[in-house]
C-alpha cells in the first residue's frame, strides 16, 4: 500500500507559492495606519473578549490550509494497493489436533505441547497463503472449529481462542480423523492432506482409528501422523475450561509409537515422531515439503482516488473560516 498523486507537479506548486503569499501579505502593511480607542473619553478603553490578533492568525492559518488542501485534491491524491492473485489452486490440508490435558505437558523448550503445536501451525500457514487450511479438535469428542479456508485472520483467531480440555479428558483419535475425512472428502484439490498431531492414545470414541484412517487412503488423501511430546515424568499446567481452575503438577507421559505408527500405514501415510522442539519444527518442515505445489500467481495494482476527502475538508475549513469572520468578527467589530 502506497500513497501517491496523479498531478505532483501541483502539490511542489503549492507547497512553494503558498509560503510565498504569506510573507507577501506579512511584508506588505498599509501606508498609514490610526488607532482610535473606543470607549469614552477618559474612560476605561474597549477590550475584546477575545484575543482578535491571535484569532486572525489562526483564520489566515487556516484559509492557507484549505486552499492547499483544495490544490492537494486538484493533484489528484490516491492509495494504491497491490493484490496477489493465484493462478492456481493450492493444497487441501485439515490439522486434526489433539487438545486433551496431557497436550498441557512442558517439555517443548519450556512450553507446552499445546502451545508449541499452536505456533508451528501460524508459521506453516503464514507460508503457505495459497493452501485452504482446515481445523478439527479433538478431546473425549472431536468438532469441527474451522472449515478449509484461506482466510489466515478466522485459523489464528479459533487458534487463539482454543483451550486444552475444551472437548473433555478422552483421545477419541477415530472420531477425529473420520470427521476430517468426511471434510475433506468433498474437496477438488490436486493436493489433499490430513494431519493428526496428538500425544496420546485412542481411549474415547466409537471409531476405530485405523478405520478411519483407512478411509482417507481410500479418499487419496496423504495421512500425517506427527506423535508429539518426550516419555517419562513431565511437568503439566493449565486452566481447566470448565471449573476456570489452575491444574498443576506432573504426570507420566507415555504412548506406544507402534500404535501410531500403525494408524500411519493403514492410511498409506507418514509417521513421524516429535520429542523435542526441534524435531516437532522439523515435522513441519517435512510436512510443507510433501505437500509442496508449484505455485503460480500475478500481481494486481488497484488505486482508489482520495480527492473527495480533500474537497470535503477544505470546504469545511473555508466555510468554517467565513462563518467565524461573519457572526464572530461581525459583532465584534
Amino acid at each position: 500500500m502506497s500513497f501517491g498523486f496523479d498531478r505532483p507537479l501541483l502539490v511542489i506548486a503549492a507547497v512553494i507559492s503558498i509560503p510565498v503569499l504569506l510573507f507577501i501579505s506579512h511584508r506588505l502593511k498599509p501606508l498609514f495606519t490610526l488607532d482610535l480607542p473606543l470607549g469614552p473619553p477618559g474612560g476605561i478603553a474597549f477590550k475584546s473578549p477575545i484575543d482578535l490578533k491571535f484569532l486572525m492568525r489562526l483564520l489566515r492559518a487556516l484559509e492557507m490550509g484549505g486552499v492547499l488542501l483544495l490544490f492537494l485534491a486538484a493533484a489528484g491524491p490516491h492509495m494504491v494497493f497491490k493484490e496477489t492473485i493465484w493462478l492456481n489452486r493450492g493444497a487441501d490440508i485439515i490439522f486434526v489436533l489433539d487438545i486433551s490435558p496431557s497436550m498441557a505437558g512442558i517439555d517443548m523448550n519450556g512450553i507446552n505441547r499445546f502451545d508449541a503445536a499452536r505456533l508451528l501451525l501460524r508459521d506453516f500457514a503464514g507460508r503457505r497463503p495459497q493452501d485452504s487450511i482446515g481445523l478439527v479438535a479433538l478431546g473425549e469428542d472431536a468438532s469441527l472449529l474451522l472449515p478449509l479456508t484461506t482466510d489466515r485472520e478466522s485459523l489464528y483467531n479459533r487458534l487463539d481462542t482454543l483451550s486444552i480440555g475444551e472437548l473433555g479428558d478422552g483421545t477419541a483419535l477415530g472420531t477425529g480423523l473420520a470427521l476430517a475425512a468426511f471434510h475433506i472428502s468433498k474437496s477438488g484439490a490436486p493436493r489433499r492432506a490430513v494431519v493428526l498431531i496428538t500425544d496420546g492414545e485412542n481411549n474415547a470414541g466409537s471409531i476405530h482409528p485405523e478405520t478411519a484412517a483407512a478411509m482417507l487412503g481410500d479418499f487419496g488423501v496423504t495421512l500425517w501422523v506427527v506423535g508429539v511430546g518426550s516419555s517419562g515424568e513431565i511437568p503439566l499446567s493449565y486452566i481447566d475450561p470448565v471449573t476456570g481452575m489452575l491444574r498443576a503438577g506432573t504426570f507420566e507421559s507415555r504412548y506406544d509409537p507402534e500404535t501410531l505408527k500403525q494408524i500411519a500405514l493403514s492410511g498409506r501415510g507418514y509417521w513421524i515422531h516429535a520429542a523435542q522442539a526441534d524435531t516437532f519444527a522439523a515435522a513441519f518442515s517435512q510436512i510443507d515439503q510433501g505437500e509442496m505445489i508449484v505455485r503460480r500467481s500475478s500481481t494486481q495494482r488497484r488505486e482508489e482516488a482520495l480527492y473527495s476527502f480533500f474537497l470535503v475538508t477544505a470546504g469545511a475549513i473555508l466555510w468554517g473560516v467565513r462563518l467565524v469572520r461573519r457572526q464572530v468578527l461581525g459583532a465584534l467589530l
